[in-house]
């Protein structure tokens, strides 16, 4: 444990009173709804999600990257990082690494993981930014590259990935790419996404058999005139041309403004290529802010969705959640653990909808009550349920008081030195 047990317990102490009175009103309140307090907490306590290595570093814009005390040094330091966040919110059991960024020994790597309780989850590759040493720039794409040679450089890293994954318990691949073009008549786009299918192809083919492929959509940037995976449908098709082990990844932020995402998300569950998620918000675009920060309705809305799903046990549903923030001015260990708790918030208020209710409401089309069953759920303070979940987890009733009573980030900067700001970048 990076943080002291006891000191988690005193502040628990304090704390643990309050929460049982609490959490004994709101059982109350929702027995007289026909809901189980205790079953509900069982699902939340059970649920976890993983944490991205580089988002515990802080990240940056286009403009400028004002980098924090402490920040981690290597992949060593960023699993220590990610292991505070799991061990006060219980909700982060798996860390999810960006290759080449995070590349180390597969047998260290794994024996560090092991050493702090924390497991992997997908490998990340990184065929959008040049590396020291790269033969060939991606300047003007990688898997869609007019270039045979880029291309099968960029197939090589993706392979390269599968290996270490294999190494170290993973049991996945998510594959961005920056590919498209700047200006109108820049490229074909025919012939583009006909190299990127081919290519993608080539991955997918060295796919272990218990392995999933994630392929990832994204509106706009780097490319601001057309992007070779630009939405969900795009997306779809690459799944549905890949085979059964390619499914769609769905990041919050990716999308254009008023898209109806949580529509999206039922699509997918729907033809079985759902295959997980980037927990953001967003305010005006690719936003990557705190997830729950700027509309927790939204994410609710989503996790709606997934209750339905789970519900009926939706054929081959199976998502993997991941957060995908960018932290420019706040402590990330800070800003992860509170978003890991605003997706259990919304995982909660999801099962609190009366489903019985809701299907009627939406058989006689009653609009007015469907939606209000909906809100009702939204409107019930759950963080009772959350803090219970996590104190018989081991892990601390209001976790951000405790890492501040334990001073982890003052420590840790005794000993990594400051890093440069100079440059961009957002991560």
């Amino acid at each position: 444990m990076m943080i002291d047990t006891s000191l988690v317990a005193g502040e628990n102490e304090t704390r643990e009173a309050d929460l049982k009175r609490d959490y004994e009103t709101l059982g109350e309140r929702l027995d007289r709804r026909g809901v189980s307090i205790d079953t509900v907490k069982a699902k939340v306590a059970a649920y976890g999600l993983a944490v991205p290595s580089w988002g515990v570093g802080t990240g940056g814009t286009r403009f400028a990257r004002f980098p924090g005390k402490g920040e981690p040094r290597n992949i060593f330091d960023k699993l220590e990082d990610c292991s505070v966040i799991q061990q006060l919110t219980r909700a982060t059991p798996n860390v999810s690494l960006h290759i080449p960024w995070d590349k180390a020994d597969p047998a260290e790597l794994k024996a560090k993981a092991s050493a702090l309780g924390l497991g992997f989850d997908a490998m990340n590759s990184n065929t959008f930014q040049d590396q020291d040493g790269q033969v060939h720039s991606y300047k003007f794409g990688s898997l869609s590259h007019t270039d045979a040679a880029t291309r099968q450089q960029a197939v090589e890293h993706n392979l390269e990935c599968i290996e270490i994954g294999k190494a170290i318990g993973s049991r996945a691949l998510t594959v961005w790419i920056g590919d498209g073009s700047n200006f109108p008549g820049q490229t074909n786009f025919t012939r583009q996404f006909e190299r990127y299918l081919d290519a993608a192809q080539s991955i997918y083919a060295e796919l272990p058999d218990d392995w999933r492929l994630f392929t990832e959509h994204k509106m706009y940037e780097p490319a601001f005139y057309s992007t070779v995976v630009q939405d969900w449908g795009t997306n779809y098709m690459i799944a549905q041309e890949l085979g059964e082990k390619a499914f769609c990844l769905v990041d919050l932020g990716h999308h254009a403004p008023n898209v109806n995402i949580e529509m999206i998300v039922a699509r997918l569950i729907q033809f079985g290529k759902l295959g997980g998620f980037h927990f953001n918000d967003s305010k005006y675009g690719d936003d990557d802010l705190d997830t729950g920060s700027i509309d927790p309705y939204r994410l609710f809305l989503v996790f709606n969705e997934l209750v339905d799903a789970e519900t009926r046990q939706a054929p081959g549903f199976n998502p993997a959640h991941m957060l995908d923030q960018s932290h420019n001015v706040t402590d990330p260990i800070e800003s992860l653990m509170v978003s890991a708790m605003e997706v259990q918030r919304a995982y909660a208020q999801a099962l609190l909808v009366d489903r019985s209710a809701l299907d009627g409401f939406q058989d006689s089309n009653d609009a007015l009550m469907a939606t209000t069953t909906l809100k009702t759920a939204f409107r019930t303070d759950v963080e009772p349920i959350l803090a219970m979940a996590r104190l018989e987890n081991g892990g601390a009733i209001d976790p951000v008081a405790a890492y501040r009573a334990a001073g982890y980030r003052q420590k840790v900067a005794e000993v990594r030195p400051e890093v440069s700001g100079a440059g961009g970048g957002i991560v």
